[in-house]
């Protein structure tokens, strides 16, 4: 299999994925393959799509959870698709990087715009096809246009239509395509004002817990209709600290599951579903996770390319 698949970056067989995700939980992939720049990744693609082998395209690993027995055919990493180009007030980062670093990059040149995504996990692709948000910010508010991979294997820009984008939707969710990259219009700032703010975001992730245990930050989405936060909404459930095997609603916050001791994926998944059946039961309101199945699961409910 090897010497028929086209590429100068990396290919591995049989990779545990759970070294790829932030929960760190998942099976292993077929194949593993991390291009070594967009020519790479088009070229493998291609082969791909000769050979018929069905691949997955795997960022951060931040909002994802991966089957017990992985995922079938290809898994191509955009680890190494990281660039930063800087053209004036244009910030444009390829899809792998992780989107924290592009904060502090942008901070660092004196740019405005990207600092509430600081310390956030991930890369810039998914944060680009999750319209990331957080801190009273969100990824479309300063995004000029994004480059993809379309169906039909072909480079295609998407410029920013605001009517695409809503609270944690893109136009990227309609397509079956590949975020090469994301350009920024970023406006002036102090980068000492800015660097302040990102530090009062870290310390305040860092004090809400999403270090403390692999997590995947915040698992289920705010909803505003429903009065009140999802973490707050489930602690007064009475459902904090909840445990299933390895799995655990973590006691320093409803809204973060974590991987408290060697957890499985299904375990999570089976902890997910508890907290969305017990929060619908005392509240009529049905809780909308954020994080999303990938993978040979067994009831075939989960994303795939």
């Amino acid at each position: 299999m090897k010497r028929k698949i086209n590429i100068r970056g990396s290919l591995r067989e049989q990779e545990p994925l759970k070294n790829h995700t932030s929960f760190r939980i998942g099976g292993k992939a077929d194949l593993f393959a991390e291009p070594l720049d967009e020519v790479d990744l088009l070229n493998l693609l291609y082969d791909l799509k000769e050979m018929e082998i069905p691949w997955f395209i795997l960022g951060g690993g931040a909002n994802i959870l991966i089957a017990d027995k992985g995922i079938r055919g290809m898994v191509i990493s955009m680890a190494r698709l990281d660039s930063v180009v800087l053209k004036g007030k244009i910030l444009k980062l390829g899809a792998g990087l992780p989107v924290s670093d592009g904060a502090a990059y942008a901070a660092d040149k004196s740019l405005k715009g990207l600092e509430f995504i600081y310390s956030m996990p991930g890369s810039v692709g998914g944060a680009l096809w999750m319209n990331a948000r957080c801190y009273g910010g969100e990824i479309a508010e300063s995004l000029k246009g994004g480059e993809i991979i379309n169906e039909k294997l072909e480079r295609e820009y998407i410029p920013f239509k605001k009517e695409d984008w809503a609270y944690k939707k893109s136009p990227f969710q309609n397509r079956n395509c590949i975020i090469l990259s994301a350009e920024f219009d970023l406006r002036e700032g102090n980068p000492s004002d800015l660097w302040s703010l990102m530090r009062e975001i870290r310390k305040d992730r860092e004090d809400k817990g999403h270090f403390r245990a692999p997590c995947g930050g915040s698992t289920f989405k705010n909803n505003r209709a429903f009065g009140a936060p999802s973490g707050q909404i489930i602690e007064e459930t009475g459902l904090k600290g909840l445990r299933l095997g390895g799995a655990a609603i973590s006691d320093w916050h409803g809204n973060i599951l974590i991987n408290e001791k060697n957890a499985t994926a299904d375990e999570l998944d089976k902890l997910i579903r508890l907290v969305q059946k017990k929060v619908l039961e005392r509240t009529g309101f049905l809780l909308e996770p954020e994080l999303i199945r990938v993978g040979d699961w067994e009831d075939n409910d989960a994303e795939s390319d």
